[in-house]
């Protein structure tokens, strides 16, 4: 009997030790902290790894994540400088430094963060207009990111980025910029068509100007190249005379075949025969008549110009 009671009060005393020393004994993983108060009171930080306590004494109120975390709020309606209501959705990011004072300095601090967020970028866009607000989304991050930063510092928190996730306009708003878009693209074609041509017409100009030069430029070389061989051909005419020093016989055979060509053409239907025709008839005539006497005398005959048709007629 004394046995078993012995054994039962063993058993009672090793349940406590082990009770014990699982109380004594707090694991805390990586990247994250847990608070210990001591009967009620802050009394320190358990830090990631194996920690030591007072069991039944010490107790963890609260672990805390000291990683970095990110909190996507739902969107804002926030008024611009230009009486207009938009919607604005904001992300942060903010990491736990001190976990007392997050702790025990708020009593909610995602819903603090959240708070101040919403009227801090009231204040920010509220000075703003509707434009400026669309086109200042990095001067908005930087400005909610200085005053959350140093309105959470006291409450263990740091503010590492704040980011506008999105900015809605109202729908008729939306129209109207789509429109004013529309007209400003339309705009810019028009003024690159007008461009495009006024290009076209000047080079066109521009090249048929230089292609009337360059015309101009073949019709007086080709007048001053023609003009060039009639020369030569009248000197090489004029030398090949003179060369060969014909009498008058030739010339009035040459004089002879030259004159059919008088009444080539359409419009000649009626010609004159020049005066020096009956010499010439005379020149030829002697030159086929060798056994006429050299010293007959020879009468003049003076050069009374005919009239003949294309015909041969007069």
């Amino acid at each position: 009997m004394e046995s078993q009671v012995a054994l039962a009060v063993a058993l009672v005393v090793v349940l406590l030790a082990a009770l014990t020393v699982a109380r004594a004994v707090r694991i805390v993983p990586q990247g994250k902290a847990s608070n210990i108060e001591r009967l009620g009171r802050f009394h320190r930080t358990l830090r990631p790894g194996l920690n030591l306590v007072v069991p039944f004494v010490d107790r963890v109120r609260q672990t805390l994540d000291l990683r970095e975390q990110v909190v996507s709020f739902r969107p804002q309606p926030v008024i611009t400088e230009d009486n207009l209501v938009v919607e604005i959705d904001t992300v942060v990011y903010f990491q736990v430094t001190e976990p007392r004072a997050a702790a025990y300095e708020i009593a909610d601090y995602l819903q603090a963060v959240e708070q101040l967020t919403v009227t801090t970028l009231r204040n920010v866009v509220g000075s703003m207009d509707l434009e400026a607000t669309l086109t200042s989304r990095d001067t908005i991050n930087s400005r909610l990111r200085g005053v959350l930063d140093d309105a959470t510092g006291k409450w263990g928190l740091r503010v590492s980025r704040v980011e506008i996730k999105a900015i809605d306009p109202p729908q008729s708003i939306k129209d109207a910029m789509e429109k004013q878009m529309r007209a400003e693209r339309d705009k810019r074609a028009a003024i690159l068509t007008a461009e495009g041509r006024r290009q076209a017409q000047i080079l066109t100009a521009e090249g048929d100007q230089r292609a009337a030069v360059l015309r101009a430029q073949g019709d007086r070389e080709a007048e001053v190249l023609r003009a060039q061989g009639q020369a030569r051909a009248i000197d090489e005419v004029f030398q090949a005379v003179h060369r060969n020093n014909p009498d008058p016989k030739l010339l009035a055979y040459q004089y002879l075949q030259t004159l059919p060509q008088l009444a080539q053409g359409s419009g000649n239907t009626v010609w004159v025969v020049p005066g020096e025709l009956t010499a010439a008839l005379q020149g030829l005539s002697q030159a086929f008549t060798p056994a006429r006497a050299a010293d007959e005398p020879r009468t003049p005959t003076a050069a009374v110009p005919e009239q003949h048709t294309a015909n041969g007629h007069s």
